[in-house]
Parts: C-alpha cells; sequence; structure tokens
C-alpha cells in the first residue's frame, strides 16, 4: 500500500485492524480499531507522527517503502499502539530524531529502551519547522497518560490530536462517512479511557478554542474533514450535565435480585425516568461505560455470595470507581441469605464517585410485597432527586 493523501504535503500512513476485539485485555472492540500514522513533507524536513502497534509494523513499512529520508518521528503519546514501532522505524531510518515531551522521552526509554541520543524534546507551543509546513506542540498531558502532546499544523488547520477525539473504529475511507456511528463509537472510547480525566480534557478543549481547526487527525479511527459535531460533543460529555437516566447495574443468581430490578425499573419509568439497565453476566462493558458519561444515577444490585457482593458486581464498581463519571446519585439494592457484607464490599469500592449515596434497599430472600414498596420508595426519592437538579421536569 501506499500512503493515503489527507491534503498537499500530508498523508495517513497507519494500519487498520479489523480483527481486534480487545484491547490492553479490557476494553472491548466490537468494531475493530486503526491505528494511525501520519507524514508531514514539508520542503526541507520530514516529519512521521506516531507509529502503528508492533503486530502492525510490517504495513507501516510497507506505505513507507517509497519515503527515502524522514528527520522526526513525533511520539504524540509513549504507549505501544502509537509508539511500539519506533525501534524498526529508527534501524529504517538511522539519522532520524525522536520528538516528544521530556516526560514522554522518560516513557519511552523505559518502555521501548531506546538511547538517550535519538531524542529531541520540545516545550509547549514550540515550533517544528519543517519548511513551508509548520507544526505547533500543544502539550496535553493526562489524555490519558501524563507525558502526551498534540500537533497543530498550522498552514492547513489539522489537528494531530492523538488519543483525543479518537475512536475505536476500523474503516476503508479516511474520513467520516456515517458521523452518529463514528460519534458513537468515540463516545464508547472517551467513555472506556478518557472519563477519569474529564476535569483535565475540559481544559485542554477550552484551549484549542483558539485555533483554526479545520480537520482533526486522531491517533484511532477516522478523520474529521468537519470537526465542529466531535467537539461540540466532547464539550457536553466533559461539562457537568447530566441527562433524566438512571444505570441500573446488576448481578442475580436464583432472580431475587432480579425481582427488585424490575420493579425498579418500573416505578422510574413511571414517574418519566429514563432506565438503562445492564446484567453484568452478559453486558457489554463498555455499553455501560457510555451510559455512565451522562448519566445522573447509578444503582448497583447483588445477590449475596459467600456474605459478600457477587464478583461481577465488585468489577464492575471497581470499574465505575475508576472511570469516575459525574454522576450525581448512587444507591445499593440487593437480596440475601441470611447475612452478609454485600453493601459495605461495593460502598468500600465506589469511594472516588462524588455523588450522593441514597439509603440502601437490602432484603432477605426472594423480596415481599413490602420489600418491593421499598422499591417504590428508592423510586420515588431518585425522581425526586432529579426534579431537585432540574432534569426532571414533574411526571408524564
Amino acid at each position: 500500500m501506499e500512503p493515503r493523501k489527507i491534503t498537499e504535503g500530508v498523508f495517513w500512513a497507519g494500519a487498520v485492524d479489523w480483527d481486534r476485539r480487545l484491547f490492553d485485555a479490557l476494553i472491548p472492540l466490537p468494531d475493530g480499531t486503526s491505528y494511525n500514522a501520519y507524514i508531514v513533507a514539508g520542503r526541507d524536513k520530514t516529519a512521521l507522527l506516531d507509529t502503528v502497534e508492533p503486530s502492525m509494523t510490517a504495513v507501516l513499512l510497507d506505505e513507507l517503502k517509497g519515503i527515502d529520508k524522514i528527520d522526526y518521528i513525533v511520539s504524540h503519546h509513549a504507549e505501544q499502539d502509537h509508539s511500539g514501532s519506533i525501534p524498526v522505524l529508527l534501524e529504517k531510518y538511522p539519522d532520524a530524531k525522536v520528538v516528544c515531551s521530556p516526560k514522554g522521552k522518560e516513557l519511552l526509554m523505559c518502555h521501548l529502551h531506546l538511547p538517550e541520543f535519538v531524542f529531541i524534546t520540545v516545550a509547549d507551543s514550540e515550533i517544528i519547522d519543517l519548511g513551508g509546513k509548520t507544526l505547533e506542540v500543544i502539550y496535553t498531558p493526562w489524555v490519558h497518560w501524563p507525558e502526551t502532546i498534540s500537533t497543530y499544523l498550522k498552514e492547513d488547520g489539522i489537528l494531530f490530536s492523538c488519543d483525543l477525539f479518537g475512536s475505536h473504529l476500523a474503516f476503508t475511507g479516511l474520513h467520516i462517512e456515517d458521523e452518529q456511528r463514528v460519534c458513537d463509537a468515540s463516545k464508547r472510547y472517551f467513555a472506556e479511557v478518557m472519563m477519569p480525566f474529564r476535569p483535565t480534557i475540559k481544559k485542554h478543549i477550552e484551549r484549542l478554542d483558539k485555533y483554526d481547526i479545520k480537520t482533526i487527525a486522531p491517533s484511532h479511527g477516522p478523520i474529521y474533514k468537519d470537526p465542529r459535531c466531535i467537539i461540540a460533543s466532547h464539550k457536553e460529555w466533559v461539562s457537568d450535565n447530566v441527562k433524566n437516566r438512571v444505570v441500573i447495574a446488576y448481578a442475580t443468581m436464583h432472580g431475587s435480585t432480579e425481582l427488585m430490578v424490575e420493579a425498579l425499573s418500573a416505578g422510574l419509568w413511571k414517574r418519566g425516568v429514563e432506565v438503562e439497565r445492564f446484567n453484568l453476566a452478559t453486558a457489554d462493558t463498555g455499553r455501560l461505560a457510555m451510559a455512565l458519561v451522562d448519566s445522573a444515577t447509578i444503582v448497583i444490585g447483588s445477590p449475596t455470595v459467600l456474605g459478600g457482593a457477587h464478583p461481577l458486581v465488585i468489577s464492575a464498581a471497581f470499574l465505575v470507581n475508576a472511570l469516575r463519571p459525574k454522576l450525581k446519585f448512587a444507591a445499593i439494592i440487593g437480596s440475601q441469605g441470611w447475612a452478609g457484607k454485600m453493601m459495605e464490599q461495593i460502598t468500600a469500592h465506589i469511594g472516588n464517585l462524588k455523588a450522593e449515596v441514597l439509603p440502601p434497599v437490602i432484603v432477605k430472600g426472594k423480596p415481599t410485597q413490602a420489600d418491593l414498596k421499598e422499591i417504590e420508595a428508592l423510586a420515588e426519592s431518585i425522581a425526586e432527586k432529579h426534579k431537585s437538579i432540574g432534569i426532571l421536569q414533574g411526571q408524564p
């Protein structure tokens, strides 16, 4: 293959992975992914922006076979899906220098064992002059590692945004065909990767307002020829706004917890509150993360296993705690046979949430009518809480 032209002197030279279904042994990839590298060829010098996952190095080398010289390998991010092919590229282009932040240098030396002499470190707002093509370095730490940078190609208005605005989505055409599909994939990516860093990302996006961005070229997924929609979506996701929605994440063994979930769902629906339910035995954790991006409330439901919470619930609680969504309220429901520490275990795993924790509803065995009245009261309490923050304007 040959590099694909984006505009004069700017090319995509990455790899599309249609078959990858798991990232970091954690993140589901239902639509595959891409590893985007870019070539920016100026009058005097040529820069390669990032590389590809090591398993795809041969694909990148094939695309670069017509490129005789690379002066700079700009490493936006030290994670190996971006940087992993750098050692091989340095063998092919021994005079090339790796350009990155000082923290990037530290991490690349650690992860790839690169020698110190191959590096040029750059400061925030520093200019990389290629001759007629000018890259401005934009520090974007904690998007989603501490060393991350983006670059802005002034002459063409292209933001090479690294993981920001990205999507795990394999593609044939470089540019967006189905904007809604890409936005959905980007929301999944934001939820799974970026959400814990929401306050920091908000500041970075605000800073980008001063740039005349005509195109966004992320490190994963298609290129945005019209960046307005994806920028607006991210501004909403990083805001403090939440929707009139309750996420219910639960496990059930003998049906008791599920009966409580059914009753709560019905109670919320009739009060005009949207519900998204996730049975953790079968749920796509990526979809769960997406629902958490802008929901107001989470309810975690669990049976009791050996005196504690169900392992799937503990895993989900750990994930929610790590992602730190902008939830306003949280509650725990569940069933136990005789006694246990189920509720205490779940509570201990969601300490990062800045949510008001509502009184739990824990029953013994199969819920009675009296128990279901408590569930109804919880539904009423949640609806009232949603009204109090202005996202529910009364019953339908």
